[in-house]
């Protein structure tokens, strides 16, 4: 992972979500917050979601929210538990 993609990952992880997990921020206040270029953060974001550690969250008119995905979040680790029989 570059640093740009662990910098977008941590971004995700440390700003405040909705209920599904969601940030709730454009692309371009996110990228201004960390000093990228619209461009670039759109970039690294797209290499980020292909990379299995964002997930699109929701789509509102034309702007596209993104959340953590399990494999971020250490969730498709986890072996559900059974009664033993």
């Amino acid at each position: 992972m570059t640093a740009n993609q662990r910098l977008v990952v941590m971004l995700y992880a440390m700003h405040p979500t909705e209920r599904a997990g969601a940030v709730v921020e454009t692309g371009a206040n996110l990228a201004r917050l960390v000093g990228m270029s619209p461009t670039v953060f759109s970039r690294t974001r797209r290499q980020v979601v292909e990379a299995g550690w964002l997930e699109e969250s929701e789509r509102l008119a034309h702007i596209s929210y993104y959340r953590l995905s399990e494999k971020c979040t250490g969730e498709d680790v986890v072996v559900p538990l059974r009664r033993a029989t």
